[in-house]
């Protein structure tokens, strides 16, 4: 059961390799030949007793194509086997597919075998072998080849597997043409398909004696060294990639008038050689950018700045750049501009602030820039030092408060009434940030003058604490104290001694 199903095996593969092989080029030919055998069944089966015998082979072949051919060998012979001690006669008919490697180029042909025989001994005993092996065909000529053959012959019964040696001749009976073109198929190198004999029987559609696979050009008749394609103008380009078919030329199969490897229907300068990346027109400085667009064609730039140089890349070429060397704005004439004003950085003393008054800003816009406005977000005037006036009005409580600030009899500790003025000046100093507040503190001649004047400078701080405590900061206020030394009535009477006792608040700008 084991060896049919080896056997079924076989068949089916080599049945599917038929099949598939059909399609592949058809060169057949039918075949006789004969060979003589030398035969050995005591290796096959393990016996070294059994000598090797002879036989004779005839066979028919047929080739289907390159790849497959079948075979039907009958053989006679003589069989040394064990357990008898006679030789036997043998007659066997194979069936065989061959699977070969045949070039048209090589005169020899390698191939596998494989099939199905029937045996019978002494015209009494019938069994089955299954041969495998391999073989090789030498061609002698047109019809004739040797023919060497070995194979293993797998028997299905018991002591009866064997090994064939075969050597002889194979003669092909018949020489075809498949294709019907008159050119046999051994001489046939398109064998399925019609061709002529100038071109070994492949197919020619314009005639021109190359054959199609071949020709690049294969419904149009050609030069052979253009390898089948037309030249109508002669300059050696075929038509079918000459971009100027009827007019010759060298520069791809088109007229060059300037020399300058571009060809005229391409080249927009064609009277003036130039360059490829140009299409064809000059470049004298060699910056990419023709001369005829090139605002300055004698000195290499790029095409941002019209092909003229700009050494730092601004944009604004050399010739117009007042800080050729330092990248820049335009509004700045090329020169660095941090706050892009339109005032170069060298010239502005505001270089980080744009603005109008030499590179500097006026936030408030009173014609005073920001770096001497002591009051930058508040239209002030020059004589001020660009913060407003102080209004009448708040002068005058300004000049109330001197009097109208009292505090407990010789001591700095300010009388509840003083709150109500102190803080008027709270208001005013938040309406006019821009200036700074001095508190002066005097007295009369009463008493001391070492104690009157440090009763003075501390009732002056007192008042700045007061401020302070206020939300006032503290540095925008100074305090002190000049005691009796500057008195503004005569200390000689009453009304003159309360008037010295008195703190000033003068509002200033610094």
């Amino acid at each position: 059961m084991k060896k049919i199903s080896i056997v079924f095996v076989l068949v089916c593969v080599l049945v599917f390799a038929a099949s598939s092989t059909l399609t592949a080029q058809k060169k057949g030919y039918n075949a006789v030949g004969a060979k003589v055998l030398f035969i050995d069944y005591g290796y096959a089966n393990g016996i070294d007793s059994l000598d090797i015998t002879n036989g004779l082979e005839l066979q028919y072949l047929r080739s289907f194509n390159n790849w497959l051919s079948l075979s039907v060998p009958v053989k006679l012979g003589v069989a040394d086997v064990v357990d008898d001690i006679n030789n036997k006669t043998f007659f066997s008919v194979d069936g065989i597919l061959q699977l070969k490697y045949e070039r048209d180029s090589s005169w020899i042909t390698p191939y596998l075998m494989g099939g199905v025989g029937w045996v019978n001994e002494d015209f009494e005993e019938n069994n089955t072998n299954v041969p495998l092996g391999l073989g090789l065909n030498f061609e002698l000529g047109s019809n004739a080849m040797i023919n060497l053959q070995g194979e293993y012959r797998v028997a299905l019964v018991e002591n009866r597997s064997n090994i064939h040696l075969g050597l002889g001749l194979l003669y092909k009976l018949t020489t075809q043409d498949m294709d019907k073109d008159g050119i046999p198929d051994s001489k046939d190198e398109c064998p399925n398909e019609a061709g002529t004999e100038m071109t070994n029987g492949c197919p020619d559609t314009d005639l021109d004696g190359i054959r199609d696979s071949r020709d690049k050009c294969p419904t149009l008749p050609g030069k052979k060294a253009l390898r089948g394609c037309p030249d109508t103008d002669g300059d050696g380009v075929t038509d079918n990639v000459d971009p100027c078919p009827e007019v010759a030329g060298d520069q791809n199969g088109c007229p060059d008038q300037d020399g300058d490897g571009v060809n005229d229907g391409e080249d927009d300068c064609p009277t003036t050689a130039g360059v490829k990346a140009l299409m064809g027109c000059p470049d004298a400085d060699g910056d990419g950018i023709k001369d005829s667009e090139d605002k300055c064609p004698n000195e290499a730039g790029d095409a941002m700045t019209g092909g003229c140089p700009d050494s730092d890349k601004d944009g604004i070429i050399d010739r117009e750049d007042k800080c050729p060397n330092q990248a820049g704005a335009a509004s700045a004439e090329g020169c660095p501009d941090a706050d892009v004003d339109g005032i170069p950085d060298n010239e502005d003393r505001c270089p980080n602030a744009a603005g109008e008054f030499d590179g500097c800003p006026d936030t408030d816009g009173d014609g005073i820039d920001d770096g001497e406005d002591r009051c930058p977000n508040v239209a002030g005037t020059a004589s001020n030092k660009g913060c407003p006036e102080i209004e009448k009005e708040e002068q005058e409580r300004l000049d109330f408060a001197a009097q109208a600030v009292q505090f407990e009899t010789g001591k700095a500790t300010l009388k509840a009434e003083s709150y109500s003025i102190l803080n008027e000046i709270v208001g005013i100093m938040k309406k006019y940030k821009g200036y700074q507040l001095r508190i002066s503190g005097h007295t009369d001649n009463t008493g001391d003058e070492d104690r009157n004047l440090q009763l003075s400078k501390e009732r002056a701080k007192a008042c700045f604490d007061y401020l302070a405590a206020q939300g006032i900061s503290i540095d925008r206020m100074v305090s002190d104290g000049f005691g009796e030394s500057q008195p503004i009535a005569s200390n000689s009477r009453s009304a003159g001694r309360r008037k010295n006792r008195r703190v000033e608040f003068e509002l200033y700008i610094d």
